[in-house]
């Protein structure tokens, strides 16, 4: 079966704070012969493991990582390396996203009220003003 994975199953794979749960989202995750993760999913998943269960980036980033390295994990990769390589940084995965997809979208420039998320897509050579 190929599936689109919602972020609460990836969730509950990673945290595995629900045993039940997490042996239905093994289950469906072994068996599916693709398994299509969306950017929004991916937001959410840092988002969720972040700021309700207190990963740290490193832990999160090796998640994801580990995610994707999987062979029949379709994503959005060079979009997924632009957040991670933000997350790597100190900022928010979804900044880097953004900023990727921006500029894949023809944009020239991120613009952001966000400090660090401007300082850190600067400093890895994109172009990003702050408003």
């Amino acid at each position: 079966m190929k599936i689109t994975v919602d972020t609460n199953v990836l969730v509950r794979a990673v945290v595995r704070d629900d045993p039940k749960q997490a042996r239905v989202a093994d289950k469906v995750l072994k068996e599916a012969t693709l398994i299509a993760v969306s950017l929004p999913c991916l937001c959410e998943f840092v988002w969720v493991l972040r700021k309700l269960y207190r990963f740290d980036e490193a832990s999160i980033a090796t998640a994801i990582r580990a995610l994707i390295a999987t062979e029949k994990v379709a994503v959005n990769r060079p979009s997924v390396e632009a957040g991670l390589a933000v997350l790597d940084a100190g900022g928010d995965f979804a900044d880097g996203i953004m900023a990727y997809e921006g500029s894949w979208l023809g944009a020239e420039t991120f613009v952001s009220f966000d400090k660090q998320a401007v300082s850190l897509l600067t400093r890895q050579g994109q172009a990003a003003r702050l408003l």
